[in-house]
């Protein structure tokens, strides 16, 4: 099964059938993602996700209304970069044994965790052409969108723009005194972000690599 042709069959969807492959991946890539920062930052000492009771692969425990239904499904309906979120996971960098280093491996647990589901998607794919003929064209379009929607979020997440995990990746592998300045852009991060994606620059910026991800993706797995 050819992997771009599931993809180009994902765009000949209607809105509803749209929703209806990608809702599942969809969450789980967005919550998912959040409980894998809450399981690294327990790993490396700050206990704070834990005794909120967020590390935890349940979506109900970190699906934001807006973030994880809303927003993904408009951008799902008018097309453009998938965009979304999930209510984060707390994490005091403080608590870290060694806060600075440690912020590092915290931030990519999060992608990390999508580019690991987006594998697992590819696998579903793989077993989808093993079922009933019924069953495989709307599983290999679930996993073909659980892929598609992992690497998006990765890619998104890794742009090293505070408070998107690429920019606390930043933060770590920068100079003390760099860091400390740059870890200010943060109250202006979500502002900067939003705009880049109503004026299509952020499209521009993260096409290449989804493509180049995917491309490796059905190298690997196709």
């Amino acid at each position: 099964m050819d992997f771009f042709e599931l993809l180009n069959a994902l765009t000949t969807l209607n809105t509803v059938q749209r929703i209806t492959v990608s809702a599942i991946p969809m969450i789980f890539a967005i919550t998912v993602h959040e409980a894998a920062h809450g399981y690294a930052a327990r790993h490396f000492g700050d206990m704070t996700a834990q005794q909120q009771g967020r590390i935890s692969l349940n979506p109900l425990r970190h699906i934001d209304p807006v973030g994880t239904v809303l927003i993904p499904s408009l951008t799902l309906f008018f097309g453009g970069i998938f965009f979304g979120w999930a209510k984060p996971v707390p994490v005091n960098f403080g608590n870290l044994r060694h806060p600075k280093r440690d912020m590092l491996w915290v931030a990519a647990a999060g992608p990390g965790a999508n580019l690991a589901m987006a594998f697992f998607w590819a696998l579903v794919i793989k077993l989808a052409v093993t079922l009933p003929t019924n069953f495989t064209l709307p599983l290999a379009l679930m996993g073909a969108a659980g892929i598609l929607t992992n690497t998006v979020l990765m890619v998104l997440n890794l742009i090293p723009l505070p408070p998107l995990d690429g920019g606390r990746i930043a933060v770590s592998l920068l100079p003390h005194n760099l860091a400390v300045k740059y870890a200010q852009v943060e109250r202006y991060g979500f502002i900067i972000l939003i705009i880049l994606l109503l004026t299509h620059i952020l499209d521009k910026i993260m096409w290449p690599f989804v493509m180049a991800i995917l491309a490796t993706i059905a190298k690997i797995f196709f």
